[in-house]
Protein backbone atom coordinates (compact mmCIF):
# COMPACT_ATOMS: atom_id res chain seq x y z
CA UNK A 1 0.00 0.00 0.00
CA UNK A 2 1.41 3.27 -0.70
CA UNK A 3 2.07 6.03 1.39
CA UNK A 4 0.38 9.48 1.78
CA UNK A 5 1.46 12.59 1.46
CA UNK A 6 0.16 16.55 1.81
CA UNK A 7 1.68 19.36 -0.12
CA UNK A 8 1.84 22.63 1.86
CA UNK A 9 3.56 25.80 -0.32
CA UNK A 10 3.13 29.40 1.20
CA UNK A 11 3.62 33.01 -0.94
CA UNK A 12 4.92 35.83 1.13
CA UNK A 13 6.65 38.98 0.94
CA UNK A 14 10.12 38.15 -0.70
CA UNK A 15 9.73 34.72 -0.97
CA UNK A 16 7.91 31.34 -1.52
CA UNK A 17 8.55 28.36 0.38
CA UNK A 18 6.68 24.73 0.43
CA UNK A 19 7.10 21.30 2.04
CA UNK A 20 5.94 18.05 1.42
CA UNK A 21 5.23 16.06 4.98
CA UNK A 22 3.93 12.37 5.15
CA UNK A 23 0.60 11.15 7.50
CA UNK A 24 2.56 11.27 10.39
CA UNK A 25 4.08 14.81 9.85
CA UNK A 26 7.69 13.72 8.70
CA UNK A 27 9.18 16.36 6.70
CA UNK A 28 9.96 14.57 3.26
CA UNK A 29 11.24 17.82 1.43
CA UNK A 30 11.21 21.49 1.51
CA UNK A 31 11.74 23.69 -1.39
CA UNK A 32 11.90 28.02 -1.68
CA UNK A 33 12.31 30.55 -4.12
CA UNK A 34 12.73 34.21 -3.99
CA UNK A 35 10.87 37.24 -5.98
CA UNK A 36 11.12 40.79 -5.69
CA UNK A 37 8.75 43.69 -3.78
CA UNK A 38 8.05 46.44 -6.62
CA UNK A 39 7.61 49.66 -4.65
CA UNK A 40 6.61 52.15 -7.83
CA UNK A 41 5.43 55.19 -5.40
CA UNK A 42 6.23 56.41 -1.91
CA UNK A 43 3.14 53.82 -0.03
CA UNK A 44 2.85 51.27 -2.85
CA UNK A 45 3.82 48.27 -2.38
CA UNK A 46 3.29 45.67 -5.69
CA UNK A 47 3.61 41.88 -6.56
CA UNK A 48 3.20 40.53 -10.35
CA UNK A 49 1.11 38.01 -9.57
CA UNK A 50 1.65 36.26 -12.30
CA UNK A 51 5.30 35.36 -12.13
CA UNK A 52 5.79 35.76 -8.33
CA UNK A 53 2.87 34.12 -6.67
CA UNK A 54 1.99 31.49 -9.70
CA UNK A 55 5.65 30.92 -11.02
CA UNK A 56 6.89 30.22 -7.10
CA UNK A 57 4.25 27.74 -6.70
CA UNK A 58 5.06 25.94 -9.78
CA UNK A 59 8.40 25.83 -9.30
CA UNK A 60 8.86 25.13 -5.94
CA UNK A 61 6.09 22.07 -6.44
CA UNK A 62 8.33 20.62 -9.14
CA UNK A 63 11.26 20.81 -6.95
CA UNK A 64 9.33 18.86 -4.35
CA UNK A 65 8.33 15.96 -6.13
CA UNK A 66 11.36 15.56 -8.17
CA UNK A 67 13.92 16.02 -4.88
CA UNK A 68 11.43 13.40 -2.79
CA UNK A 69 10.77 11.05 -5.36
CA UNK A 70 7.27 11.00 -4.45
CA UNK A 71 4.67 9.78 -7.16
CA UNK A 72 2.21 12.70 -7.88
CA UNK A 73 -1.13 10.49 -7.51
CA UNK A 74 0.21 9.72 -4.00
CA UNK A 75 0.38 13.15 -3.09
CA UNK A 76 -3.40 13.30 -1.62
CA UNK A 77 -4.18 17.45 -0.79
CA UNK A 78 -2.64 20.38 -1.54
CA UNK A 79 -3.09 23.76 1.41
CA UNK A 80 -1.97 26.84 0.22
CA UNK A 81 -1.57 30.18 1.99
CA UNK A 82 -0.14 33.90 0.82
CA UNK A 83 0.22 37.33 2.07
CA UNK A 84 -2.90 38.07 2.57
CA UNK A 85 -5.08 40.03 2.22
CA UNK A 86 -4.01 41.63 -1.22
CA UNK A 87 -6.59 43.15 -4.08
CA UNK A 88 -5.73 41.87 -7.53
CA UNK A 89 -8.21 41.89 -10.42
CA UNK A 90 -8.15 39.70 -12.37
CA UNK A 91 -10.20 39.14 -16.05
CA UNK A 92 -12.35 35.99 -16.52
CA UNK A 93 -9.25 33.51 -17.31
CA UNK A 94 -8.03 35.05 -13.99
CA UNK A 95 -5.47 36.89 -15.89
CA UNK A 96 -4.14 40.03 -13.67
CA UNK A 97 -4.99 43.07 -14.84
CA UNK A 98 -2.36 44.93 -12.82
CA UNK A 99 0.30 44.37 -10.33
CA UNK A 100 -1.14 43.18 -7.18
CA UNK A 101 -1.38 45.45 -4.42
CA UNK A 102 -0.32 44.43 -0.95
CA UNK A 103 -1.79 43.82 2.70
CA UNK A 104 -1.52 46.32 5.18
CA UNK A 105 2.04 47.75 4.02
CA UNK A 106 0.60 49.23 0.86
CA UNK A 107 -0.62 52.68 2.29
CA UNK A 108 -2.12 53.85 -0.99
CA UNK A 109 -6.10 53.84 -0.17
CA UNK A 110 -5.70 56.84 2.75
CA UNK A 111 -8.37 59.10 0.57
CA UNK A 112 -10.32 55.79 0.42
CA UNK A 113 -10.41 55.54 3.82
CA UNK A 114 -11.58 58.80 4.55
CA UNK A 115 -13.98 58.83 1.56
CA UNK A 116 -15.35 55.23 3.05
CA UNK A 117 -15.50 56.49 6.43
CA UNK A 118 -17.48 59.94 5.79
CA UNK A 119 -19.81 57.97 3.63
CA UNK A 120 -20.42 55.25 6.80
CA UNK A 121 -19.60 57.44 9.45
CA UNK A 122 -17.42 56.22 11.99
CA UNK A 123 -19.78 54.74 14.38
CA UNK A 124 -20.71 52.49 11.97
CA UNK A 125 -17.21 51.84 10.60
CA UNK A 126 -16.35 50.60 14.45
CA UNK A 127 -19.39 48.41 14.48
CA UNK A 128 -17.87 46.27 11.38
CA UNK A 129 -13.85 46.48 12.57
CA UNK A 130 -13.91 47.27 16.31
CA UNK A 131 -11.55 50.14 15.24
CA UNK A 132 -11.32 52.90 12.42
CA UNK A 133 -10.07 51.73 8.77
CA UNK A 134 -6.65 50.66 7.97
CA UNK A 135 -4.74 49.90 5.21
CA UNK A 136 -5.00 46.18 6.15
CA UNK A 137 -8.88 46.43 5.02
CA UNK A 138 -9.32 45.56 1.41
CA UNK A 139 -12.59 47.75 0.75
CA UNK A 140 -10.65 51.08 0.36
CA UNK A 141 -8.15 48.97 -1.97
CA UNK A 142 -11.01 48.06 -3.92
CA UNK A 143 -12.42 51.74 -4.47
CA UNK A 144 -8.80 52.96 -5.21
CA UNK A 145 -8.70 51.23 -8.31
CA UNK A 146 -12.73 52.30 -8.97
CA UNK A 147 -11.29 55.82 -8.12
CA UNK A 148 -7.84 56.12 -10.17
CA UNK A 149 -7.85 53.31 -12.32
CA UNK A 150 -11.57 53.33 -13.72
CA UNK A 151 -10.14 51.28 -17.09
CA UNK A 152 -8.83 48.46 -15.04
CA UNK A 153 -12.06 48.81 -13.07
CA UNK A 154 -14.47 48.22 -15.90
CA UNK A 155 -12.34 45.02 -16.87
CA UNK A 156 -12.30 43.22 -13.53
CA UNK A 157 -14.24 39.95 -13.14
CA UNK A 158 -13.08 39.32 -9.94
CA UNK A 159 -10.91 41.10 -7.06
CA UNK A 160 -9.34 38.39 -5.25
CA UNK A 161 -6.55 38.07 -2.68
CA UNK A 162 -3.25 35.95 -3.44
CA UNK A 163 -4.88 32.65 -1.86
CA UNK A 164 -7.42 33.04 -4.18
CA UNK A 165 -5.63 33.56 -7.04
CA UNK A 166 -2.95 30.21 -6.26
CA UNK A 167 -6.39 28.27 -5.11
CA UNK A 168 -8.44 29.54 -8.42
CA UNK A 169 -5.26 28.81 -10.81
CA UNK A 170 -4.57 25.58 -9.58
CA UNK A 171 -8.53 24.89 -9.72
CA UNK A 172 -10.58 27.30 -11.47
CA UNK A 173 -12.64 27.86 -8.52
CA UNK A 174 -12.31 31.41 -6.93
CA UNK A 175 -13.00 30.79 -2.97
CA UNK A 176 -11.89 32.73 -0.05
CA UNK A 177 -11.37 31.08 3.61
CA UNK A 178 -13.69 32.40 6.19
CA UNK A 179 -10.56 33.60 8.54
CA UNK A 180 -9.59 36.12 5.78
CA UNK A 181 -12.59 36.81 4.02
CA UNK A 182 -14.61 38.07 6.70
CA UNK A 183 -12.05 39.94 8.10
CA UNK A 184 -9.97 41.72 5.52
CA UNK A 185 -13.08 42.07 3.01
CA UNK A 186 -15.50 43.58 5.96
CA UNK A 187 -18.39 44.44 5.46
CA UNK A 188 -18.38 43.19 1.99
CA UNK A 189 -19.31 39.66 3.38
CA UNK A 190 -22.26 39.19 5.84
CA UNK A 191 -22.75 36.81 8.79
CA UNK A 192 -24.21 34.04 6.27
CA UNK A 193 -20.66 34.41 4.26
CA UNK A 194 -22.20 35.86 1.31
CA UNK A 195 -21.40 39.09 0.02
CA UNK A 196 -23.92 41.91 1.22
CA UNK A 197 -25.48 43.79 -2.01
CA UNK A 198 -26.19 47.04 -0.02
CA UNK A 199 -22.43 47.81 1.40
CA UNK A 200 -20.99 46.18 -2.08
CA UNK A 201 -22.98 48.56 -4.30
CA UNK A 202 -20.25 51.56 -3.68
CA UNK A 203 -17.60 49.31 -3.76
CA UNK A 204 -18.02 46.60 -6.33
CA UNK A 205 -20.54 43.80 -7.67
CA UNK A 206 -21.37 41.12 -5.74
CA UNK A 207 -20.49 38.07 -8.01
CA UNK A 208 -16.88 39.81 -8.35
CA UNK A 209 -16.11 38.26 -4.61
CA UNK A 210 -14.83 34.69 -3.87
CA UNK A 211 -17.05 32.22 -2.28
CA UNK A 212 -16.26 31.87 1.18
CA UNK A 213 -15.13 28.72 2.71
CA UNK A 214 -13.63 26.87 5.70
CA UNK A 215 -9.82 27.52 5.32
CA UNK A 216 -9.60 23.15 5.03
CA UNK A 217 -12.21 22.63 3.03
CA UNK A 218 -11.47 20.98 -0.23
CA UNK A 219 -12.69 23.42 -2.99
CA UNK A 220 -11.72 21.73 -6.39
CA UNK A 221 -9.29 19.59 -7.78
CA UNK A 222 -5.89 20.67 -9.99
CA UNK A 223 -6.98 20.87 -13.53
CA UNK A 224 -4.74 19.43 -16.08
CA UNK A 225 -3.28 22.66 -17.46
CA UNK A 226 -2.47 23.46 -13.99
CA UNK A 227 -1.06 19.36 -13.41
CA UNK A 228 1.29 20.50 -16.57
CA UNK A 229 2.84 23.59 -15.21
CA UNK A 230 2.80 22.03 -11.95
CA UNK A 231 3.67 18.49 -11.86
CA UNK A 232 0.91 17.86 -9.68
CA UNK A 233 -1.27 14.96 -11.00
CA UNK A 234 -4.87 16.01 -12.76
CA UNK A 235 -7.56 15.52 -9.61
CA UNK A 236 -5.51 16.40 -7.04
CA UNK A 237 -7.75 17.96 -4.42
CA UNK A 238 -7.14 21.53 -3.32
CA UNK A 239 -7.75 23.25 0.21
CA UNK A 240 -9.56 26.42 0.11
CA UNK A 241 -6.36 28.01 1.41
CA UNK A 242 -5.43 30.87 4.02
CA UNK A 243 -3.19 33.89 4.73
CA UNK A 244 0.47 33.43 5.51
CA UNK A 245 -0.04 34.16 9.00
CA UNK A 246 -2.57 32.28 9.66
CA UNK A 247 -1.13 29.14 8.35
CA UNK A 248 2.10 30.13 10.46
CA UNK A 249 0.03 30.52 13.72
CA UNK A 250 -1.42 26.13 13.06
CA UNK A 251 1.68 25.27 12.40
CA UNK A 252 3.16 26.12 16.06
CA UNK A 253 -0.17 24.94 17.79
CA UNK A 254 -2.41 27.97 17.69
CA UNK A 255 -5.69 25.84 17.96
CA UNK A 256 -6.78 26.67 21.10
CA UNK A 257 -7.19 29.99 23.64
CA UNK A 258 -3.89 31.20 25.48
CA UNK A 259 -1.87 29.74 22.65
CA UNK A 260 0.62 32.59 20.71
CA UNK A 261 2.20 33.27 17.66
CA UNK A 262 4.97 36.38 17.32
CA UNK A 263 5.53 35.81 13.54
CA UNK A 264 8.90 37.56 12.53
CA UNK A 265 9.42 37.97 9.07
CA UNK A 266 9.82 41.27 6.93
CA UNK A 267 6.55 42.69 9.09
CA UNK A 268 5.69 41.19 12.47
CA UNK A 269 2.45 39.17 13.26
CA UNK A 270 1.02 38.28 16.10
CA UNK A 271 -2.10 36.04 16.45
CA UNK A 272 -3.31 34.99 20.16
CA UNK A 273 -6.41 32.25 20.51
CA UNK A 274 -9.10 33.13 22.58
CA UNK A 275 -12.22 31.94 23.01
CA UNK A 276 -14.59 35.48 21.89
CA UNK A 277 -14.14 38.22 19.84
CA UNK A 278 -12.44 41.12 21.32
CA UNK A 279 -12.95 45.23 19.82
CA UNK A 280 -10.14 47.23 20.69
CA UNK A 281 -9.49 49.77 18.06
CA UNK A 282 -5.90 49.52 18.56
CA UNK A 283 -5.97 45.67 17.35
CA UNK A 284 -7.65 43.49 15.33
CA UNK A 285 -10.02 40.61 15.98
CA UNK A 286 -11.38 37.85 13.68
CA UNK A 287 -12.69 33.94 13.80
CA UNK A 288 -9.85 32.41 13.50
CA UNK A 289 -9.30 29.35 11.38
CA UNK A 290 -10.08 26.46 13.50
CA UNK A 291 -13.98 26.50 13.77
CA UNK A 292 -15.02 27.87 17.38
CA UNK A 293 -12.06 29.75 18.12
CA UNK A 294 -11.62 33.49 17.78
CA UNK A 295 -8.58 35.73 18.03
CA UNK A 296 -6.85 38.49 18.58
CA UNK A 297 -3.98 39.93 16.84
CA UNK A 298 -1.76 43.15 15.64
CA UNK A 299 0.70 43.35 12.74
CA UNK A 300 3.69 45.90 11.84
CA UNK A 301 5.17 46.96 9.18
CA UNK A 302 9.01 46.31 9.46
CA UNK A 303 10.74 43.57 10.83
CA UNK A 304 13.34 41.65 8.66
CA UNK A 305 12.72 44.82 6.48
CA UNK A 306 14.14 46.76 8.46
CA UNK A 307 17.13 44.76 9.34
CA UNK A 308 17.60 44.20 5.53
CA UNK A 309 17.97 48.25 5.25
CA UNK A 310 20.48 48.21 7.92
CA UNK A 311 22.38 45.55 6.42
CA UNK A 312 22.35 47.83 2.91
CA UNK A 313 22.46 50.93 4.28
CA UNK A 314 24.84 50.80 7.39
CA UNK A 315 26.42 47.14 6.44
CA UNK A 316 27.81 47.48 2.92
CA UNK A 317 30.98 45.71 3.98
CA UNK A 318 29.12 42.98 5.83
CA UNK A 319 27.28 42.45 2.52
CA UNK A 320 30.26 42.67 -0.12
CA UNK A 321 31.79 39.87 2.48
CA UNK A 322 29.34 37.67 1.84
CA UNK A 323 29.23 37.85 -1.62
CA UNK A 324 32.81 37.05 -1.72
CA UNK A 325 32.37 33.83 0.07
CA UNK A 326 32.63 35.29 3.72
CA UNK A 327 30.31 34.57 6.64
CA UNK A 328 26.33 35.40 6.50
CA UNK A 329 26.03 39.32 6.51
CA UNK A 330 23.41 39.52 9.30
CA UNK A 331 25.65 37.41 11.16
CA UNK A 332 28.90 39.81 10.83
CA UNK A 333 26.20 42.84 12.05
CA UNK A 334 25.73 41.27 15.23
CA UNK A 335 29.46 41.66 15.94
CA UNK A 336 29.56 43.66 19.14
CA UNK A 337 25.84 43.75 19.68
CA UNK A 338 25.17 40.91 22.45
CA UNK A 339 28.38 42.92 24.44
CA UNK A 340 25.86 46.45 24.83
CA UNK A 341 23.85 46.58 27.45
CA UNK A 342 20.13 46.60 27.56
CA UNK A 343 18.93 49.89 26.33
CA UNK A 344 21.55 50.36 23.70
CA UNK A 345 23.12 53.23 26.53
CA UNK A 346 20.19 55.59 25.87
CA UNK A 347 19.21 54.73 22.42
CA UNK A 348 15.89 53.89 21.39
CA UNK A 349 14.45 53.61 17.71
CA UNK A 350 10.64 53.52 16.82
CA UNK A 351 11.02 51.29 13.53
CA UNK A 352 8.49 53.29 11.45
CA UNK A 353 10.09 52.97 8.34
CA UNK A 354 7.10 52.02 6.17
CA UNK A 355 4.66 53.90 8.46
CA UNK A 356 2.61 51.88 11.00
CA UNK A 357 -0.17 49.64 11.42
CA UNK A 358 -1.27 48.24 15.23
CA UNK A 359 -1.60 50.09 17.49
CA UNK A 360 -1.23 53.21 15.89
CA UNK A 361 -2.82 53.11 12.72
CA UNK A 362 -0.63 55.44 10.81
CA UNK A 363 0.87 55.49 7.10
CA UNK A 364 2.71 58.38 7.67
CA UNK A 365 4.63 57.89 10.72
CA UNK A 366 8.38 58.05 10.13
CA UNK A 367 10.89 55.85 11.63
CA UNK A 368 13.24 57.84 14.57
CA UNK A 369 16.36 57.27 16.20
CA UNK A 370 16.27 58.81 19.21
CA UNK A 371 18.96 59.60 21.83
CA UNK A 372 22.04 59.21 19.36
CA UNK A 373 25.47 60.77 20.72
CA UNK A 374 29.05 60.67 20.02
CA UNK A 375 29.35 57.94 21.91
CA UNK A 376 27.52 55.29 19.97
CA UNK A 377 28.46 52.93 16.82
CA UNK A 378 26.85 51.24 13.97
CA UNK A 379 26.69 47.80 16.55
CA UNK A 380 23.98 50.80 18.91
CA UNK A 381 22.44 51.65 16.30
CA UNK A 382 21.42 47.81 14.89
CA UNK A 383 20.95 46.64 18.74
CA UNK A 384 18.92 49.52 18.92
CA UNK A 385 16.41 48.96 16.03
CA UNK A 386 16.61 44.95 17.50
CA UNK A 387 15.17 46.59 20.30
CA UNK A 388 12.94 48.96 19.06
CA UNK A 389 10.99 45.91 17.25
CA UNK A 390 10.50 44.25 20.58
CA UNK A 391 9.43 46.96 22.31
CA UNK A 392 6.80 47.26 19.19
CA UNK A 393 5.65 43.61 20.42
CA UNK A 394 5.76 44.23 23.73
CA UNK A 395 3.40 47.24 23.62
CA UNK A 396 0.76 45.33 21.92
CA UNK A 397 1.07 42.46 24.03
CA UNK A 398 0.24 44.63 26.97
CA UNK A 399 -2.81 45.63 25.24
CA UNK A 400 -4.16 42.19 24.60
CA UNK A 401 -3.60 41.48 28.29
CA UNK A 402 -5.36 44.65 29.14
CA UNK A 403 -8.14 42.45 28.04
CA UNK A 404 -7.56 39.71 31.04
CA UNK A 405 -6.78 37.16 27.78
CA UNK A 406 -4.42 34.21 28.93
CA UNK A 407 -1.27 33.95 27.19
CA UNK A 408 0.27 30.19 28.43
CA UNK A 409 2.31 29.34 25.29
CA UNK A 410 4.64 32.34 23.02
CA UNK A 411 5.82 30.88 19.83
CA UNK A 412 7.90 32.55 17.51
CA UNK A 413 8.41 32.12 14.30
CA UNK A 414 10.41 32.99 10.75
CA UNK A 415 13.45 34.28 9.73
CA UNK A 416 14.15 36.32 12.51
CA UNK A 417 14.28 33.43 14.91
CA UNK A 418 18.00 32.43 13.61
CA UNK A 419 19.08 35.98 15.51
CA UNK A 420 19.28 34.45 19.12
CA UNK A 421 20.71 37.19 20.35
CA UNK A 422 17.77 39.31 19.26
CA UNK A 423 15.00 36.58 20.54
CA UNK A 424 17.09 37.25 23.68
CA UNK A 425 15.84 40.32 24.08
CA UNK A 426 11.92 39.77 22.45
CA UNK A 427 12.24 37.35 25.92
CA UNK A 428 14.11 40.05 27.75
CA UNK A 429 11.62 42.92 27.27
CA UNK A 430 8.31 40.92 27.55
CA UNK A 431 9.77 39.27 30.71
CA UNK A 432 8.19 36.03 29.28
CA UNK A 433 9.39 32.48 27.89
CA UNK A 434 8.86 31.96 23.98
CA UNK A 435 10.12 29.27 22.30
CA UNK A 436 10.86 28.69 18.68
CA UNK A 437 9.19 25.47 17.12
CA UNK A 438 11.50 21.74 16.28
CA UNK A 439 10.33 22.27 12.65
CA UNK A 440 10.38 26.01 11.87
CA UNK A 441 9.53 25.61 8.66
CA UNK A 442 6.91 28.21 8.99
CA UNK A 443 3.44 28.58 7.22
CA UNK A 444 3.81 26.40 4.42
CA UNK A 445 4.47 22.91 7.02
CA UNK A 446 0.83 24.71 8.79
CA UNK A 447 -0.49 24.26 5.14
CA UNK A 448 0.74 20.34 5.01
CA UNK A 449 -0.70 20.08 8.26
CA UNK A 450 -4.21 21.54 7.29
CA UNK A 451 -3.71 19.58 3.89
CA UNK A 452 -3.46 16.33 6.03
CA UNK A 453 -6.08 17.56 8.74
CA UNK A 454 -8.79 17.62 5.81
CA UNK A 455 -8.31 14.40 4.11
CA UNK A 456 -7.99 12.35 7.59
CA UNK A 457 -9.40 14.27 10.35
CA UNK A 458 -12.22 16.62 8.57
CA UNK A 459 -12.79 20.00 10.62
CA UNK A 460 -10.08 19.64 13.10
CA UNK A 461 -12.17 16.87 15.53
CA UNK A 462 -8.62 15.11 16.24
CA UNK A 463 -6.33 18.32 15.14
CA UNK A 464 -4.61 17.64 18.92
CA UNK A 465 -3.20 14.38 17.28
CA UNK A 466 -1.20 16.51 14.89
CA UNK A 467 -0.05 18.74 17.89
CA UNK A 468 2.73 15.36 18.52
CA UNK A 469 4.66 17.84 15.55
CA UNK A 470 4.53 20.75 17.14
CA UNK A 471 7.04 20.57 19.72
CA UNK A 472 9.55 23.55 20.69
CA UNK A 473 13.06 23.95 19.40
CA UNK A 474 14.86 26.18 21.15
CA UNK A 475 13.51 28.21 24.26
CA UNK A 476 14.50 31.58 25.55
CA UNK A 477 14.04 32.10 29.49
CA UNK A 478 14.00 36.45 30.31
CA UNK A 479 16.66 37.61 32.26
CA UNK A 480 14.60 39.31 34.69
CA UNK A 481 17.29 42.02 35.59
CA UNK A 482 16.99 43.20 31.88
CA UNK A 483 13.68 43.20 32.03
CA UNK A 484 13.53 45.93 34.72
CA UNK A 485 16.04 47.63 32.81
CA UNK A 486 13.72 47.65 29.77
CA UNK A 487 10.60 48.32 31.66
CA UNK A 488 11.90 52.28 31.51
CA UNK A 489 12.96 52.24 28.09
CA UNK A 490 9.44 50.52 27.57
CA UNK A 491 7.74 53.97 28.83
CA UNK A 492 9.80 55.98 26.67
CA UNK A 493 9.09 53.92 23.53
CA UNK A 494 5.38 54.50 23.87
CA UNK A 495 5.69 58.08 24.11
CA UNK A 496 7.50 58.65 21.19
CA UNK A 497 5.01 58.72 18.93
CA UNK A 498 2.62 60.60 20.17
CA UNK A 499 5.08 63.30 21.21
CA UNK A 500 6.27 63.24 17.82
CA UNK A 501 3.00 62.24 15.62
CA UNK A 502 2.31 65.84 14.57
CA UNK A 503 5.69 66.49 13.39
CA UNK A 504 6.02 63.08 11.63
CA UNK A 505 3.15 63.79 9.47
CA UNK A 506 4.16 67.48 8.80
CA UNK A 507 7.27 65.82 7.60
CA UNK A 508 5.78 63.77 5.89
CA UNK A 509 3.30 66.38 3.79
CA UNK A 510 6.74 68.16 2.56
CA UNK A 511 7.95 64.99 1.15
CA UNK A 512 4.77 64.79 -1.23
CA UNK A 513 6.10 68.19 -2.50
Amino acid sequence: MSKAYFMGIDTGTNSSKGVLIDETGQVIAQASATHSLMNPAPGHYEHDAEKDWWGDLCLISKKLITDSGVDPADIKAVGTSALGADCLPVDENCRPLRKAILYGIDARAVDEMAQLTEMYGEEQIRKWYGRPLCSSDVMPKILWIKNKEPEVYAKTYKFITASTYLTAKLTGNYVVDKFLGLASFNPLYGPDWKPVEEYCAPICRPDQLAEIHEATDVVGYVTKEASLETGLAEGTPVLTGTDDSGAEAISVGVVSPGKMMIQIGSSIYMILGTSTLIDDERLWREEFIVPGLCDISAGTNTAGSLTKWYRDTLFPDALEKEKSGGADAYQSMMEGVAEIAPGSDGMITLPYWAGERTPINDPDAKGIVFGLTLSHTRAHLYRSALEGVAFSINQQLKLMEDHDVPIDQIFVTGGGTLNETWMQIIADVLGKQISSPLVNIGASFGDALMAASAIRYPGFETYDKMLDFIQPGRTYLPDMKNHEKYKEYQKLYDELYEANKELMHRVHRLSLG
